[in-house]
This record gives structure tokens, C-alpha cells and sequence, in this order.
């Protein structure tokens, strides 16, 4: 398999990918699926880049832990990803959903989904356990983060990058020494501290936490039966670092960029905002990088296609412009500007659609004007309807976000 990264002690590590939220805050996107499988960037889930990063990573065990509407993350994990790796060499890609093996309850919380599958953890008995979030874009070398939790002797190692305080107290706040040992953890702070000679910067975890199995283990089993909201951030970090020795990893970003990428595209407006620079000119996020490529499940679609070329007044002509455009998409006779289109997406004559999002097999209707949405699977948009012009208008009909961002969930029947 090209590209990826070789360190012989990688194949000590379990990838537990958290799997199973609800993803309240992206509905009516997580309507009909998890928020892993949201379709992201055109022809990609969202769980695409965390596995892509495992495996370019060098890591050949991962178990994806599933719980809420998980039907479409199921098929496009068994789709696309289970035969990836070879069971012979005891590599896997597999999916988990709830055993309840320890409790007749569904998770409740980050490190109760983890302490639920102690049984497969204890019988898979890894050297190390790499514990991820399924719904964050970012490029990350694993194995760099490995290296530097081994050379400072850690019980646990969390991704950590560097973000602007005023914007920092949405996120759970790092405090480390000069040494980058952790001596805080502070979840969604008001007042975020800074970090170590950046006085107008925090360090913030990136969900991407490295134990050894037995550090970790044994915290689980004191905090299951504990009246505690059973989260890494909220209980389990705090804790650990009064007693064990856990680090910061100051995330290494394999986007390279002048700035680095991470995103929680967990919320309606950063997931548009995400969408919208992957297809801008000069995006932030790289997705043509050769030496990290992102894999996903790709169907057998026809090229995309752009018809007529009537360019006299009132005329059909068929074009998009910096956007994404999928394989079995079709412009006909309409435009597309700034947007994203998934597979078999249909634009008739004279529609015009900017800043939007357009999901599998949805069709856009002739005359139809299309701004700032975000068009779910299987949608048939009628002819002559205006969105995202008027937005009193569109909030009596569809869902519209805070910032004006017009969402009609998968199937919906417009009048």
C-alpha cells in the first residue's frame, strides 16, 4: 500500500474511533445517520479523514465504536474500508456497535464507550490505545505523536494545537510546564489560560488521545462507578494528571500549510464554512495531496458532464466555477459557483446555485436560484424556487442556522 508512513511499533496500537454521538448540533444532517457519515467535501464522509490518518499513519488495528443511526456508517465502513487490511496479518477495520456486556445501558459519555469494550480492549491486549473522534477534518502523522509519547515515558499523550484565547473557551484548555507535562485540564474555561510564553494563546486537546492500556484502564474502572459524566475531557484528563504522568503533543499538521487545519465540523455553521474552502481557489485543506491521500468508498459513477454552450442572451450555458463537481454530475444549461456536488447531482437550465452544498442525487429545478445551502441526499428542488434570498421566508419551510445557512434534510418534498 503507497504512502504509507513505517514504524515497526505502530502495530502494538488499538485505534478506538468514537463513533456513536448524536449529533445534535448538525441536525436535520444527522436526521437518517451519525454524524461520522455526514457526506463531507463531495465524495467523502466525515469519518474518512480520521481513518485515512490511521492508516497512513501505519496503524492496522482500529475499531470503530457505533451506537445512534448507524445503518449508513455500518454499510460505508463494510463498503469501503473493512477489506482494506489483511485479518491474516491480524490487521482490522471493524465496526462496534453497544454490547453491553458490562451494563444494560447505552453509552453515556467518551470514556464509558471506552470502558464498555474493555472486554474487546482486554482480548485484543495492545501495547498502546489511540482513542479518536470520527467527526474532525485535519491530517495528522499518528506515529510522530507515538514516537514523542515513548520519549517522554508517558501514562497518556493528547494532541494538543494552538488557537487564539477568545475563541479558545469552546474547547477543553491544556495547561502544561515548560516541559510540556500537563498540570491542567479545563473543559469549555471562561477564562482559558495561556500557553507557556504565548500569553494571547491557549493550548486546546484535539480529541486525539494516546494511553498505555493499563494507565488508562484502571481510571475507567474507578470512574464507572462514580457519579461522573464518564467524558475524557470532563473526568478522566483532570483526574489522571494528579496521579499519572500525562503529556501535550503539540500537533504536527501533515496539510503543511502556513497555518495548521483542524476542524470540529460537528455544527451546521463550521461545516458549511469547511465545505466552502475546500472548493475555493487556494483552499486551506488540501485534499490533492498525493502523499496523504484520503480514501473513501467510491460507487461506479459516469464522468461528470457540462451541456450547452448557448452563450447568446438568454441562452443555456452549462458551467461551474471554483467548485468541486463529482463524478455522475450533470450541468445542464445552469450554474454553479462556490459550491460543492456530491454524485449524480443535476442542474437544469438556467438554475443558478452559489455557496451551497448539494448532496447526492439531488436535483436543482430550471430557473431555480440556490444561495448558502446545504441540500441533503435525494432532494428534488422544483422549478422556479428561490433559497437563501429571503431568509424570514425560508425559516417558515426549511431549517436555517444562526448564521443564515439554509439545511433541507434527506428526501424532503418541496412544495
Amino acid at each position: 500500500m503507497n504512502n504509507v508512513r513505517k514504524n515497526n511499533k505502530t502495530k502494538d496500537i488499538l485505534a478506538l474511533i468514537l463513533a456513536g454521538g448524536k449529533g445534535e448540533r448538525l441536525h436535520p444532517l444527522t436526521i437518517h445517520r451519525a454524524k461520522p457519515a455526514v457526506p463531507f467535501g463531495g465524495k467523502y464522509r466525515i469519518i474518512d479523514f480520521t481513518l485515512s490518518n490511521c492508516i497512513n499513519s501505519g496503524i492496522r488495528k482500529i475499531a470503530v465504536l457505533t451506537q445512534y443511526k448507524s445503518l449508513s456508517l455500518n454499510r460505508h465502513l463494510a463498503l469501503g474500508w473493512e477489506h482494506l487490511l489483511s485479518p491474516e496479518l491480524d490487521e482490522f477495520i471493524i465496526s462496534v456497535p453497544p454490547q453491553k456486556r458490562v451494563d444494560e445501558r447505552w453509552y453515556e459519555g467518551t470514556a464509558d464507550a471506552v470502558y464498555q469494550n474493555i472486554y474487546f480492549i482486554e482480548k485484543e491486549a495492545p501495547a498502546y490505545l489511540l482513542i479518536l473522534s470520527g467527526d474532525h477534518v485535519y491530517k495528522m502523522d499518528y506515529s510522530e505523536m507515538f514516537n514523542f509519547h515513548l520519549s517522554k515515558g508517558a501514562a497518556g499523550t493528547i494532541a494538543a494545537i494552538e488557537m487564539d484565547r477568545e475563541k479558545a473557551s469552546s474547547f477543553g484548555v491544556v495547561e502544561v510546564d515548560e516541559e510540556s507535562r500537563i498540570i491542567g485540564f479545563k473543559e469549555k474555561p471562561k477564562k482559558p489560560k495561556s500557553m507557556p510564553g504565548s500569553p494571547n494563546q491557549a493550548l486546546v486537546s484535539m480529541g486525539v488521545y494516546l494511553f498505555n492500556p493499563q494507565d488508562l484502564l484502571s481510571e475507567l474502572m474507578s470512574d464507572a462507578f462514580c457519579s461522573t459524566a464518564h467524558d475524557f475531557g470532563k473526568n478522566i484528563i483532570p483526574d489522571m494528571i494528579k496521579t499519572k504522568k500525562l503529556f501535550a503533543y503539540n500537533f504536527r499538521d501533515e496539510n503543511k500549510k502556513e497555518a495548521k487545519y483542524w476542524r470540529d465540523v460537528g455544527a451546521i455553521s463550521g461545516y458549511w464554512e469547511a465545505n466552502m474552502d475546500i472548493a475555493s481557489v487556494d483552499p486551506m485543506f488540501n485534499l490533492y495531496d498525493k502523499k496523504w491521500p484520503i480514501r473513501t468508498y467510491q460507487p461506479q459513477h459516469p464522468p461528470a458532464k457540462f451541456v450547452f454552450a448557448q452563450e447568446r442572451k438568454g441562452g443555456r450555458l452549462g458551467i461551474a466555477l471554483d467548485s468541486i463537481v463529482c463524478d455522475g454530475c450533470i450541468i445542464s444549461g445552469g450554474r454553479v459557483q462556490n459550491s460543492v456536488l456530491s454524485p449524480n447531482v443535476r442542474v437544469n437550465s438556467w438554475a443558478d446555485v452559489r455557496e451551497s452544498v448539494l448532496m447526492e442525487n439531488v436535483e436543482i429545478g430550471r430557473h431555480c436560484k440556490i444561495k448558502k445551502a446545504i441540500i441533503d441526499k435525494d432532494v428534488c428542488v422544483p422549478e422556479g424556487t428561490v433559497i437563501g434570498y429571503d431568509i424570514e421566508s425560508d425559516k417558515k419551510l426549511f431549517h436555517v442556522s444562526p448564521e443564515g445557512v439554509v439545511v433541507i434534510p434527506k428526501g424532503v418534498k418541496i412544495k
